[in-house]
């Protein structure tokens, strides 16, 4: 990209110059070109301004995986504001924290979370403005003095708004899942700096179609799909939600050549029934995170594909692991960045040992991470020059690095460390387990006891005795779970991650099978 960008804005302006007509957007029936995304746009953006929204207002956006949402996203950007993706699967306590915590002046929201906004509405904080996006088959009675998406975009005008871009502006708050407890609000400010391919847009190819299902609140499909894409002039398909039945036939019909996957989807995509064309679709990589390393193989041969394993977080000072061709399956890769893994008193571990990964901070500038009027958190994030991760890998004798569980999410069993992951990834081994989530309950020893939670594929029965077997052979003595429960779903971030802090309010109860009782 010769002359390249130095702001969302003129890239945006850049590429519909470029491009044309090329499509920029797939969504159902919809074929969005390059100079549709700009012109749109800008028409949301000067909507925005004539609701004086400026550097230092902030827009929240509460909105399904949707056109809307990129036109109101990257408006906020022409105008040197800053926006706030909202988890739609926020309600109550944890959306009014949201909304009052970033200071937000307007609230953007598809016409379905009408009722969770009213909810709280008394509560919210300095909001002047509420803006309702119409969607397809819903009929809502607007409240008086809230404005409606589509009008406020056909009453505006296309033209760029001509707003200059000022370094060090609030560019975006990105909140943290709240899995293990409040959400932390990432900070982003704006800086000219030239877009350049990134970690995964290396990988992709001119004629590359991207395809994401994941939710554009996420810095998942935010940054790495459509950013990407935009970035390389490729095509994006958005889905409006992931599905294990339809994900193949969307990609088939869309002519997807590489999508991202988070969390359980690899697990949940491989217990799926095996169907004889499942490796007659068109794609060529798939970029993953946490994919089990006794799946991967398996995956890439059932669908015919190549899959890398990449490492990063929203809150990681910009460091990124890959998994490259000459790494083990199973591994993210060597990092390119000097790192340690440490224990708790910030001592080397051996190779094959667990540690904590840190990174050394090489431009304080570039890797700073600022949590959003939170300035304990932000200085706790980086010590004596290193970026602490709050993730526990390990690596092998080759250097290597292999992830095995988030800091907060290990548990400690008469002098053991445990990974509840693993015990996971074993549990999850069982033909009749769908899904797992291990915690650690107090112990009447100390430390932590091992619990299990478990919901069974559909149609399959389990006694706990039987998982119990099943573990024996496949984990050491004090990983088994001692505790375990059936349940029919977990508790589920928009990301399809297990919100193990509802699951830990309720910790042992009636329903739970107890190994130490039933000798």
């Amino acid at each position: 990209m010769p002359n390249t960008p130095c702001t969302l804005p003129a890239l945006l302006e850049y590429q519909a110059r470029e491009l044309k007509e090329k499509t920029f957007l797939l969504f159902e029936a919809q074929d969005i070109s390059y100079d549709a995304l700009n012109r749109n746009t800008n028409r949301m953006a000067n909507a925005l301004a004539g609701l004086d929204v400026q550097a230092g207002r902030g827009v929240s956006i509460m909105m399904g995986n949707a056109p809307e949402w990129f036109y109101t996203h990257f408006a906020v950007q022409k105008l040197n504001a800053y926006s706030i993706p909202v988890n739609t699967g926020l309600k109550g306590e944890g959306l009014k924290h949201i909304i009052n915590h970033s200071d937000c002046s307007v609230l953007v929201i598809d016409d379905v979370f009408l009722d969770t906004v009213l909810a709280i509405h008394d509560d919210l904080n300095g909001l002047d403005t509420i803006i309702i996006n119409k969607t397809d088959g819903v009929d809502v009675d607007i409240p008086a003095g809230w404005l409606v998406l589509s009008e406020l975009m056909a009453a505006a005008s296309d033209d760029n708004p001509g707003v200059t871009i000022e370094d060090g502006e609030l560019c975006m708050l990105q909140y943290t899942s709240g899995t293990t407890g409040l959400p932390k609000g990432v900070a982003s400010r704006y800086k000219s700096q030239p877009y350049a391919p990134g970690y995964f847009t290396s990988f992709l190819q001119p004629d590359d179609i991207l395809y994401t299902c994941l939710p554009l609140f996420h810095a998942n499909a935010l940054g790495i799909s459509a950013m990407s894409a935009l970035i390389g002039g490729n095509t994006l398909v958005l889905s409006r939600r992931f599905s294990a039945s339809r994900i193949w036939d969307e990609i088939r019909r869309y002519k997807a050549t590489t999508f991202n996957a988070l969390g359980a989807m690899i697990t949940i995509l491989m217990k799926q029934a095996e169907r004889d064309d499942d490796a007659d679709n068109p794609v060529r990589v798939v970029l993953s995170a946490a994919c089990p390393s006794s799946e991967w193989e398996a995956f890439e041969k059932r669908f015919g594909l190549t899959l890398f394993e990449a490492y990063g977080a929203v809150d990681g000072g910009g460091f990124r692991v890959m998994n490259a061709d000459d790494a083990p399956k199973g591994s993210i890769g060597k990092p390119v960045n000097t790192y340690r893994l440490v224990d708790d008193n910030d001592s080397d571990v051996a190779p094959g040992e667990s540690g904590e990964l840190i990174f050394e901070v090489d431009n304080m500038a570039l890797r700073k991470v600022e949590y959003y009027k939170n300035e304990e958190a932000s200085s706790a994030k980086i010590v004596d020059g290193w970026l602490r991760t709050g993730d526990m890998l390990h690596a092998d004798e080759g250097g290597n690095l292999y992830f095995d569980d988030r800091k907060t999410d290990s548990l400690r069993r008469r002098g053991e460390n445990i990974s509840a992951w693993e015990v996971e990834r074993e549990i999850n081994k069982h033909e009749a387990v769908f899904e797992s989530a291990v915690i650690g309950v107090k112990s009447d020893l100390g430390e932590d006891d091992v619990m299990a939670y478990v919901v069974l594929q559909p149609d399959a029965s389990l006694a706990a005795e039987e998982l119990i077997a099943h573990c024996e052979p496949l984990m050491a003595n004090f990983m088994i779970p001692r505790f375990i429960e059936f349940r029919t779903e977990f508790p589920k971030t928009e990301t399809h991650r297990t919100k193990k802090s509802v699951l830990k309010l309720d910790s042992v109860g009636p329903q739970t099978w107890d190994r130490e009782k039933q000798t």
